[in-house]
């Protein structure tokens, strides 16, 4: 029996082949308990950061790809001991055979790598939206959502420059320099994208305006649905959708008129100049009345000016921070009540009546 353990195939024992395919059998008939037994040490480490934290959706995002990590793990350590035949000793443009299984299996074990630590970001993720929904600042949101993104690209890359380093054997400083000299002439073309992703972090940073808020920006106005890393997305009054750059954003006038205190209203009449000073007197009156009312929190009415073609009565009435249908709403019943007072004491708006008379002259010659 043990003559036969100890024969060769392939230039490895039958010993060795067994004890590799037996290991890498059994990692594949436990996997499902070992990385869930893995992910919960994970998850006992993590919670101790963050309370309260739900087990079962973490366990959900992690098993998987920690199970595809510890398969490739412990099969590579499996086949590396495993003498690689001497047979099969091609050289395929300078790299041997073995150096090609070698990078293929480096690359998979760093791609299960990442892999598993993207999940990890995106369970991370979850929980402070969670926790950021319980707050009303939108902000928040949008800033984890970015954040995550962000990340991700930067693991990517890292991702990336490892299989280069150690699967490919590349001089990553080098490379770094290599791409450090052509990504400043890309950087040069790109000079516009560069600054939109730079502004991107001074609004999340500064925050002159966040997810939900109502702006006004160069000439258009609307409410901001989504702040990325280019550019951000309005839904105008007209119902469209614009894309806003971000530097446009930072670089304009932005007017945030969700942070407005007050909503202001405006009432300007140009009466006409056979109105008597009495009717004048009583109509400012009744308008001081009309703005007397539980949603209007100060106001102001006055004859402000006499001109010669009108007497101007300029009314201001200030609401708190109502929705715009109710403002509306207010201003439709003010303005109706300021022309029922105008009917009541029979006042004519400047230019409303209006005769033009056209008297000819005949000059008749003497003949």
């Amino acid at each position: 029996m043990n003559n036969f353990f100890e024969q060769l195939y392939f230039d490895n024992t039958v010993r060795d082949y067994c004890i590799s395919f037996g290991l890498i059998f059994f990692i594949l008939l436990l996997n499902r308990i070992i990385s869930k037994y893995f992910a919960g040490l994970i998850f006992s480490l993590v919670r101790r950061i963050w309370k309260n934290l739900d087990k079962k959706s973490f366990l959900d995002l992690l098993i998987h790809p920690l199970g595809v990590f510890v398969i490739v793990f412990i099969s590579l350590i499996a086949f590396h001991r495993l003498n690689f035949p001497g047979r099969w000793s091609l050289e395929i443009y300078r790299y041997t055979l073995k150096d090609v299984f070698s990078s293929i299996g480096t690359c998979i074990f760093i791609i299960s790598f990442i892999w598993l630590l993207l999940r990890m970001i995106d369970f991370i993720a979850s929980v402070l939206q969670r926790r950021a929904d319980l707050t009303r600042d939108l902000s928040d949101n949008q800033l984890i959502v970015f954040f995550k993104d962000f990340l991700k690209v930067i693991l990517g890359i890292a991702g990336i420059l490892m299989i280069l380093h150690f699967a490919f054997d590349l001089d990553v400083g080098n490379l770094l320099t290599g791409l450090s000299i052509v990504g400043a002439a890309i950087a040069l073309s790109l000079r516009e994208s560069l600054e939109n992703l730079i502004a991107s972090f001074v609004i999340f940073f500064d925050k002159p305006f966040t997810t939900g808020d109502s702006v006004k920006v160069q000439n258009i106005t609307g409410n901001v649905e989504r702040i990325g890393l280019r550019s951000t997305r309005i839904r105008t009054e007209q119902k469209t959708y614009v894309t806003v750059p971000n530097k446009q954003m930072v670089d304009s006038i932005l007017d945030n008129l969700s942070l407005r205190t007050q909503y202001k209203g405006e009432l300007r009449l140009e009466l006409d100049l056979n109105t008597s000073s009495k009717k004048l007197d009583e109509l400012v009156s009744l308008i001081r009345n009309i703005f007397n009312r539980k949603e209007i929190e100060s106001s102001s009415v006055l004859l402000s000016a006499i001109s010669g073609n009108a007497f101007l009565v300029n009314g201001d009435y200030f609401t708190a921070r109502i929705t715009d249908k109710e403002f509306n709403t207010i201003k439709e019943s003010i303005n109706f009540a300021v022309l029922e007072s105008l009917e009541k004491l029979e006042i004519q708006i400047a230019g409303a009546n209006k005769e033009i008379r056209i008297i000819a002259q005949r000059q008749e010659s003497k003949q």
